[in-house]
C-alpha cells in the first residue's frame, strides 16, 4: 500500500513539473507575427551584370552575366578554368582562373533598419594570365587578379556602377555594373 502511494505521488509530482515547464516555455516564446507579414511572399529579381574593360578611357570589351534571385537569397556565377599548379615537385593543386560573381539580396524582412529598400552585397573576382609582354621574366605563368567587394542600396531598373579597378601593369581599367529588375 505504501509503495502504491509513493508511486502515485512521484507520478503526480512529475506531471506537475512537466506541466510547469510546458507552461513557462509557452509564456517565454516571442509573439506571433501578424498574418500579413508572415504570409508575404519573397520578391523575385533579375540581376544583369556587365564587366567592361576600358583602355585609355575607350571601351575595348564587355562581358554580360545574369541571374535571378529572390529577396533574401544569394547566388553565384562562376566561369573559367581550373589550372593545375605544381608548388612542389610531384604535388598538384588547382587554381581557379576566370570570372566569379557572388551576390546576396536582403530586403526589409532580413534587415529591420532597411525600411522598404533592398540591400545588395556583391563580390566579384576576375583573374587571367598576364600577357607575355606584361609578365616578369619567369618560367611560370603570372596570374593577374582584380577584386571588387561592394554593398549598396538598390535602385530598381537603374544601372549602377559597383566598382572600378585599374590594372597596375597597363592602361586598362575594369568596371563592374549591375542593373536590378523586379520580376512579376
Amino acid at each position: 500500500m505504501l509503495k502504491k502511494i509513493l508511486i502515485a505521488g512521484t507520478l503526480l509530482s512529475w506531471m506537475v513539473l512537466l506541466a510547469g515547464v510546458g507552461g513557462s516555455s509557452a509564456q517565454d516564446s516571442p509573439p506571433a507575427k501578424p498574418a500579413s507579414e508572415a504570409a508575404e511572399p519573397a520578391h523575385a529579381f533579375r540581376l544583369d551584370f556587365v564587366v567592361t574593360e576600358l583602355e585609355d578611357g575607350k571601351k575595348t570589351n564587355a562581358r554580360q552575366y545574369s541571374m535571378n534571385l529572390n529577396g533574401g537569397d544569394q547566388g553565384e556565377i562562376k566561369i573559367g578554368s581550373r589550372v593545375p599548379v605544381e608548388p612542389k615537385s610531384g604535388e598538384f593543386q588547382y587554381l581557379d582562373v576566370g570570372t566569379n560573381i557572388w551576390c546576396r539580396l536582403r530586403d526589409r524582412r532580413d534587415v529591420s533598419w532597411l525600411g522598404n529598400d533592398l540591400l545588395m552585397n556583391v563580390r566579384s573576382e576576375i583573374s587571367n594570365f598576364a600577357m607575355p609582354d606584361q609578365a616578369v621574366q619567369s618560367s611560370r605563368p603570372i596570374v593577374r587578379q582584380m577584386k571588387i567587394d561592394a554593398n549598396t542600396i538598390v535602385v530598381i531598373g537603374k544601372s549602377m556602377v559597383m566598382g572600378i579597378v585599374d590594372d597596375p601593369s597597363s592602361k586598362r581599367q575594369f568596371q563592374l555594373e549591375v542593373t536590378v529588375t523586379k520580376l512579376r
